[in-house]
């Protein structure tokens, strides 16, 4: 256990060469990889969305493709095509990017929605269908999709069924003036995330996620995930709640969450640490809440602060 430990903390400080002052969303970003899920980071342009992500794939060694989404990008562009050969007489199929461990699906919210759902098969199931064939993805496939705020012009809203299909939504947020001011030392005379070497195998992100499936969730631990999330259901500024997919992807976060910070058992804190990044991008407000301007945040704050906290040797009780 303790070696996977220092294996990830060796990953996080070599992303923080290049990442500065943002070692809480490299910790969500693992935590989303070594569950098995995809990332959506929301946040406006020239933050470093683009760059944390190059960070992790090059401190993986993985084979790494960029798909940066335009308004007149297709499916295809995405998945790949079938090409007839004239010389063999016979199709080819050219593989997308989406073909890769890591993908960097860059400001996906500026292509259609049509496009966007190119995307839904390969999120959920690390698969991809062409012609009628359906080709799996390698493993492990890692999506990291950047998107600026729906306010910005140019953009589409990613529908409610493909947000849901992301494990995390995570935003990094201005750094302070002391981060900036190191970001300018760092950048001075080159980027320094093209320096970053590889410090994790392929094999070693499969056999980290095998652990990750192990780490034990007490059915106490799981009733508490449960109750939140039919708290956001019940809540009156919520149209629609948690979906059930988002209870287990709150629960694989918890495990890998434990994973990383040494324990082979998840505890209540890491539900309550990781509701928001779980939760925010699956909740929809009613149009009342919205007019009132009500955030998510504070939807699940309040729920999170309603909902009791199981002790252990408590019997399991759901709302």
């Amino acid at each position: 256990m303790q070696e996977i430990v220092d294996k990830i903390d060796g990953m996080i400080a070599n992303i923080e060469r290049v990442v500065v002052g943002k070692r809480k969303e490299i910790e969500l970003s693992l935590v989303a990889l070594f569950a098995g899920g995809h990332v959506l980071l929301e946040d406006v342009p020239g933050v470093g969305k683009t760059v944390m992500v190059k960070a992790i794939a090059r401190s993986l060694g993985a084979d790494f493709k960029r798909i940066q989404f335009t308004p007149d990008l297709l499916p295809s562009d995405v998945t790949g095509v079938s090409i007839y050969n004239q010389q063999t007489q016979t199709f080819e199929f050219r593989p997308g990017p989406i073909m890769a461990n890591v993908v960097l699906a860059d400001e996906i919210n500026r292509t259609s929605p049509k496009t966007q759902a190119a995307l839904l098969e390969s999120l959920e199931e690390g698969s991809v269908t062409v012609d009628g064939d359906t080709l799996q993805l390698p493993m492990p496939f890692f999506v990291m999709a950047t998107q600026n705020p729906v306010e910005y012009a140019g953009t589409y809203p990613l529908p409610e069924a493909q947000l849901d299909r992301f494990l995390l939504k995570i935003q990094l947020g201005y750094p302070s003036a002391e981060e900036e001011l190191e970001v300018l030392r760092r950048v001075e005379y080159g980027h320094p995330v093209d320096g970053i070497q590889s410090v994790m195998s392929i094999e070693e992100v499969l056999d980290i996620q095998k652990k990750v499936a192990t780490i034990m969730v007490d059915d106490q631990v799981k009733g508490y995930i449960i109750n939140l999330v039919q708290a956001t259901r019940k809540h009156g500024a919520v149209e629609l709640g948690v979906s059930p997919r988002g209870s287990i992807s709150l629960m694989k976060a918890t495990q890998a969450y434990a994973l990383l910070k040494g324990r082979d058992y998840v505890i209540p804190d890491d539900v309550k640490h990781l509701a928001e990044w779980t939760m925010s991008h699956r909740i929809i407000l009613s149009p009342e809440a919205k007019m009132s301007n009500m955030d998510v945040r504070s939807i699940i704050k309040e729920v999170l602060s309603q909902v009791r906290v199981p002790v252990m040797g408590d019997k399991v009780a759901t709302l």
